[in-house]
């Protein structure tokens, strides 16, 4: 298994496109750890959601919406100076791509900046597998 990682920081409101196409679309890849920190951790409120996407968005918000057929993983850091602080990650990992991939970051509360960690499992695809990634995404596309 072949693991390629990307890595990077992502000032709130800001989206990031990580290369994955190829010409053949012969390459496909699964999302299999995706983590984030804040770029300030110390700092007292903030909310952030950090979004992996499977096309680039012309919004970017903090709204998760698990219907959203190009939405791949979700990641939320909350926290609040005087009660708590948490890390929720969700990552649907049946999803197979062989496109770019888009990182997107919204902090709720403030204007607070997110790294992130991807790490993707590299597969070769063969003709069906191929077709159906690339199907899959077209109509991802077209429902929205």
């Amino acid at each position: 298994m072949v693991v390629k990682t990307y890595r990077g920081l992502l000032k709130d409101g800001a989206q990031d496109k990580i290369p994955l196409s190829t010409k053949d679309g012969s390459v496909g890849y699964r999302i299999v750890k995706y983590q984030i920190i804040p770029e300030d951790p110390q700092t007292a409120t903030q909310e952030i959601v950090v979004k992996i996407y499977n096309e680039e968005q012309s919004t970017i918000d903090g709204t998760v919406n698990f219907s959203d057929a190009s939405l791949l993983g979700v990641a939320l850091y909350s926290q609040h100076s005087s009660s708590y602080n948490s890390f929720k990650t969700v990552i649907f990992d049946n999803s197979l791509v062989n496109r770019d991939i888009y990182v997107t970051v919204k902090d709720a509360v403030g204007a607070g900046g997110a790294n992130y960690y991807i790490e993707l499992e590299q597969m070769k695809l063969d003709q069906t597998q191929n077709m159906s990634a690339t199907l899959k995404a077209i109509r991802g596309s077209a429902v929205d």
